[in-house]
């Protein structure tokens, strides 16, 4: 089986906490790898954003290729730019898959970018479009604070396109495919909820003082951690309201720690520092937090596991989730986790068991939390060594087959109608 794997506007092989880099990547790059591990072939197509970087990686294995395709001059854009692109990007791979000879038998398109460029390529190839939004515009709409925290029509109506296209649409959890429902009028029969999954053998429990020992955090301070872009929506000034309260309320006394961010640019400058950088930078004076929280920038995938095993708590503040995929990733590594109670993270983070979910946008309830497991070691344990074992369930081998499964469905369906 050959699938030909979209992911438009984010290469899954780019370092994580970028403006456009986070779930999506991991679930693109691990699909991919498990994929290969059991004999499927996967290209996957990416939009050339560098012409330095080879246009054809081998980088994961298996035979598989990521393949960044030129649309548009090769440099980051924004995402309503990227739009003007998809059909050069979908012309780009038709070219490549003659060249290669090689003839696909399923398109897995992720984002509703790459659901477009998938439109294109059915209509050319005749092959079945699986889908999975990762993130839904009118979701973020719901829950933006701004204007300028919306998403434009452009990508709405987009969504709704890719909706009528796309054979199968995988959503991560129930509340997603309610969504869908609900909101863009997906049919259910065409929706199956497969959530992402962790790659155990990377993200497991280290000890916690081997694990300071190798990323040089100090034994004697209790480190909250926060892993994600830096964007409105994760909820990070909520985090940071809540550690000033900690610290008035004299838990900074009682059980010294800082809160570790990792993800975004913070050494960056000028017009190359985010405004959302610049503003959790300000409320950081503002409520004189410069010693108790650390911006620490992207760090590679390679180091997560050190990061989560030397964190007493990983905290997800966000607005929305559809899924979650930082808090799994923290919970098999043992560590428990205080989320937010949206989206994914709902069914994710179990209450009591794996971690505590609060109110989004709370910061009185997310210290109360924060408190309890800086206070309550034996707790902090429990929940942690309970986290793993409930991550387990979630091992991208038992996932990826089920993906598979819904590949052979949609292949099934095409014969028959043939």
């Amino acid at each position: 089986m050959n699938i030909a794997m979209l992911s438009y506007h984010t290469c899954p092989l780019a370092t994580l906490g970028g403006k456009d880099t986070g779930g999506m990547n991991v679930y693109v790059r691990e699909v991919t790898r498990y994929l290969g591990r059991i004999g499927v072939h996967v290209d996957v197509f990416t939009r050339s954003q560098d012409e330095h970087v080879p246009h054809i990686l081998h980088d994961l294995g298996y035979g598989n290729r990521v393949v960044h395709i030129p649309a548009g001059p090769e440099v980051p854009m924004s995402k309503k730019e990227l739009a003007n692109f998809i059909p050069a990007f979908a012309e780009g791979i038709q070219r490549f898959a003659a060249e290669k000879g090689i003839r696909y038998d399923v398109i897995h398109a992720n984002y509703w970018m790459s659901g477009i460029a998938a439109e294109q390529l059915k209509q050319a190839w005749h092959v079945p479009v699986v889908q999975m939004f990762h993130t839904l515009g009118l979701m973020k709409n719901r829950i933006a604070r701004s204007p300028e925290e919306t998403e434009g029509e452009y990508r709405i109506d987009g969504e709704r396109r890719v909706m009528q296209v796309a054979d199968r649409i995988i959503a991560a959890t129930l509340a997603e495919q309610s969504q869908l429902h609900f909101l863009y009028h997906a049919e259910d029969s065409r929706v199956r909820v497969i959530p992402p999954g962790v790659d155990t053998s990377h993200f497991y429990p280290i000890p916690m003082e081997e694990a300071r020992e190798s990323i040089g955090v100090p034994l004697d301070e209790r480190m909250l951690l926060f892993v994600g872009r830096i964007e409105p929506l994760k909820g990070l000034d909520t985090l940071m309201r809540a550690i000033a309260l900690l610290r008035e309320q004299g838990v900074q006394c009682q059980a010294p720690h800082y809160l570790a961010v990792v993800g975004g640019d913070p050494s960056a400058s000028g017009e190359n520092l985010s405004a959302e950088m610049q503003r959790l930078q300000n409320l950081q004076k503002e409520l004189g937090l410069d010693e108790l929280v650390v911006f620490l920038g992207k760090r590679g995938q390679d180091t997560l596991p050190y990061y989560y095993s030397a964190a007493d708590v990983l905290i997800m503040p966000s607005f929305y989730e559809s899924f979650g995929m930082v808090a799994l990733e923290a919970m098999a590594c043992g560590t428990p986790v205080v989320a937010s109670q949206v989206g994914g993270l709902a069914f994710l983070v179990q209450d009591g068991l794996t971690g505590f979910a609060v109110p989004d946008g709370d910061p009185l309830a997310l210290s109360q939390k924060l408190t309890r497991l800086l206070t309550e070691p034996g707790l902090r344990n429990t929940l942690g060594q309970q986290a793993a074992q409930y991550a387990r369930q979630y091992a991208w081998e038992s996932i990826v087959e089920r993906i598979m499964n819904v590949y052979r469905e949609v292949l099934q369906t095409q014969s028959m109608v043939r």
